[in-house]
């Protein structure tokens, strides 16, 4: 059986949910499908952060250094990389400390300001017009810091930031307490980037699958891409467990699996997973006021209404989603370090994930280089959350033959090819 129609996603996380929210939006037919349940994958699992701030890219000068050296203190390393000889891997890492550059970050900035602004907005625009309950709060994003060399590299970064546009605070260690009364007295200061905003992103993914399904979208939970048919530079077909597809365009959103639906379809999409965890408890007496990182530790807190959830770790290359139990409780005891927790936290669920991110730290959205009816849109990173809306809104635009709202070239992945 073939099923025909006008708008076929691949993936159903944040960037393939946006990408349906915003074509159907513009009157087109959309049809998604993906392995798992839709609005249930690793998106559902992260800190929720909407980070308009976020605008230097993972690969950046001090990363390398970073890298090297958390790999030999694993017990508290934030960063985490698996070993194997499987080229694909190998290029990556490569490619990555190639573009551990300033070069890189000046090429960045400027895309990822534009997607993260656009993003910021449509987040705040959507969720007031669909009345979506999903614990949204525009409270700003703070950086908390034990350490006097980590609290001047991030006062540097904020420097950087403003610079480019982007609102920042920094509090001394009296303020702070001002602040953020759960930080505990040893916190020597903190950075804060007030536009900034969260939410409970299981609520709002749940809400967005809902609200896109009674736009008209078709919603396949379940369904496993096994193949693609090309012809004359096209995808005259996309097999599937549940049957054949044919569709005028085709968003391939598959997050961390996209790299392999690129290799057969000999498209050159350098994409590694990155393994992330995080715990959910029950509200605790004293709730952060703010979405918190630890900035020593790179853990991350976020208050979602009755519930407080705490995230970290980026292990390259790994592609199992098995909560690691050990990194779970380091979690928990990084958090002890920054907060006052009083007692043991009720914990209610624990979560990995799997980030795909590009060896440049950009995401990788655009037309295909190879066939002339498919659209990229993948490599988000652990910000994939943050920037769906803005994603959705310029691949509804390319798609529908619109001047999108910001130039998409350093973003494309012919930089790759």
């Amino acid at each position: 059986m073939t099923q025909k129609t006008d708008v076929l996603i691949i993936g159903g996380g944040p960037i393939g949910l946006g990408c349906a929210y915003y074509l159907q939006k513009s009157g087109r037919q959309v049809a998604l499908l993906d392995e798992y349940e839709i609005g249930k994958g690793s998106g559902a699992g992260n800190a929720g952060h909407v980070l308009a701030s976020h605008i230097i890219p993972l690969a950046e000068p001090s990363a390398l250094t970073s890298a090297f050296k958390w790999m030999f203190n694993s017990a508290t390393s934030p960063f985490g990389m698996k070993v194997s000889l499987d080229p694909n891997y190998l290029i990556w890492l490569a490619r990555f400390a190639l573009a551990c550059n300033q070069n890189n970050v000046n090429r960045a900035v400027e895309p990822l300001y534009q997607l993260g602004q656009l993003s910021a907005k449509e987040f705040s625009r959507m969720i007031a017009e669909e009345a979506f309950d999903c614990a949204y709060q525009k409270a700003g994003f703070l950086n908390l810091y034990k350490s006097q060399k980590a609290f001047d590299g991030g006062r540097h970064e904020a420097d950087f930031l403003q610079t480019h546009g982007i609102a920042t605070r920094v509090y001394s260690a009296d303020e702070i307490q001002e602040v953020e009364p759960a930080a505990r007295e040893d916190v020597l200061g903190g950075v804060c980037f007030p536009e900034d905003a969260h939410l409970d992103p299981a609520l709002f993914l749940s809400a967005l699958k809902g609200r896109v399904r009674q736009m008209g979208a078709e919603l396949l939970d379940g369904v496993k891409v096994v193949g693609f048919e090309v012809a004359d530079e096209k995808i005259v077909k996309v097999k599937t467990s549940a049957g054949d597809f044919e569709a005028e365009q085709i968003v391939l959103a598959a997050g961390a699996r996209t790299a392999t639906f690129a290799r057969e379809l000999k498209i050159n999409i350098p994409l590694q997973p990155a393994r992330g965890y995080s715990l959910t408890a029950a509200a605790i007496e004293n709730m952060p006021r703010h979405a918190l990182i630890l900035g020593d530790r790179r853990v991350a807190l976020t208050p979602l209404g009755d519930w407080l959830r705490v995230t970290g770790r980026l292990e390259i290359g790994q592609y199992d989603r098995t909560p690691n139990p050990l990194w779970i409780e380091r979690l928990e005891n990084f958090a002890r370090e920054y907060l006052r927790f009083d007692g043991k936290l009720n914990v209610k669920e624990t979560w990995a994930g799997l980030r795909p991110v590009a060896p440049d730290g950009l995401p990788i959205v655009g037309k295909s280089p190879k066939q002339k009816n498919l659209t990229l849109a993948t490599g988000h990173g652990m910000i994939g959350l943050s920037l769906a809306t803005g994603t959705g809104v310029v691949v509804s635009q390319l798609l529908n033959g619109q001047k999108t709202a910001f130039d998409l070239s350093p973003l494309r992945a012919e930089r790759f090819q």
